[in-house]
């Protein structure tokens, strides 16, 4: 990490937040939004890569909008907890790949051979900033608030340890299904 700055809060409509922005080495800038002491062992944590159509737009053809505001809701009502928001668009290609990954979606592909066509793996997420952001907030243990098993194994390798698994179910819609399904059978969501 290169730097984060200094603590202060957020209201939204969930709730009041904790916030702390981040910038790892390659100057991308990363969000840790928390409420309650997550200085500790079991924190609920939700890591979350930025998805622009998905977050601010409400895009249908996905559910990381939806999984984030659960998560959000989630924390507040819980007393405690944390999303961090990693600027990792698009599974890690950037936004300019992922709308041209889209116009492939809409020929017929999967968003995974969309990206393999554009040149890309099918996730290229790295976690080890997420779990540089967790031992700065002091938390030394997670109960992750995920679908996807690639999370887990990707906090574990970087020495954060996961106690537990909290999905979280969204409701699928006529425009996501297919990404859904292909998020289950080749990326191994526990959906």
């Amino acid at each position: 990490m290169i730097e984060s700055t200094k603590e202060t809060t957020l209201p939204t409509e969930y709730g009041i937040f904790h916030i702390k922005s981040y910038k790892d080495e390659q100057r991308r800038e990363h969000l840790a939004v928390y409420v309650g002491d997550v200085c500790g062992e079991d924190i609920p944590v939700r890591i979350h890569s930025e998805c622009l159509t998905g977050d601010t737009l409400k895009s249908l053809k996905c559910d990381c909008g939806m999984q984030l505001e659960l998560a959000l809701r989630y924390i507040q009502e819980k007393g405690v907890g944390a999303v961090l928001y990693l600027r990792q668009e698009g599974r890690g290609i950037g936004l300019f790949n992922k709308i041209n990954a889209y116009v492939l979606q809409e020929g017929g592909k999967d968003t995974v051979e969309a990206n393999n066509l554009l040149g890309f793996p099918a996730d290229m997420r790295d976690y080890r900033v997420a779990a540089e952001m967790l031992n700065d907030l002091g938390v030394r243990s997670v109960v992750l608030l995920t679908n996807n098993q690639g999370k887990i194994d990707g906090l574990a390798e970087s020495g954060i340890r996961v106690v537990d698994r909290m999905p979280l179910k969204t409701e699928p819609t006529e425009y996501n299904r297919g990404y859904l399904k292909t998020k289950k059978e080749k990326l191994n969501h526990m959906l």
